[in-house]
């Protein structure tokens, strides 16, 4: 089976994985991407719900201010 890269952002992704050096070739660099696709890897909900509780923590910890942003807000802005 030969399968063809042709967008550059995923051509891009490839390569910066490769020179982690975690990975031996792009083969390996898309089945790794696939067990975890299938594993369901995607955060819970607690699991999501402790990240954010740390990024609070470390806001007040460190002087930190969304300027009235809350962190949905930021999500809702990341996305395409």
């Amino acid at each position: 089976m030969t399968i063809q890269i042709t967008k550059a952002e995923i051509e891009s992704l490839i390569r910066q994985r490769l020179q982690s050096g975690k990975f031996k070739d792009a083969e390996d660099v898309i089945l790794q991407a696939l067990r975890i696709s299938e594993s369901g890897a995607a955060p819970t909900d607690g699991e999501r719900a402790a990240a954010i509780e740390r990024l609070k923590t470390f806001g007040k910890t460190h002087g930190i201010s969304l300027n009235g942003l809350t962190i949905r807000d930021l999500r809702h802005e990341a996305r395409p």
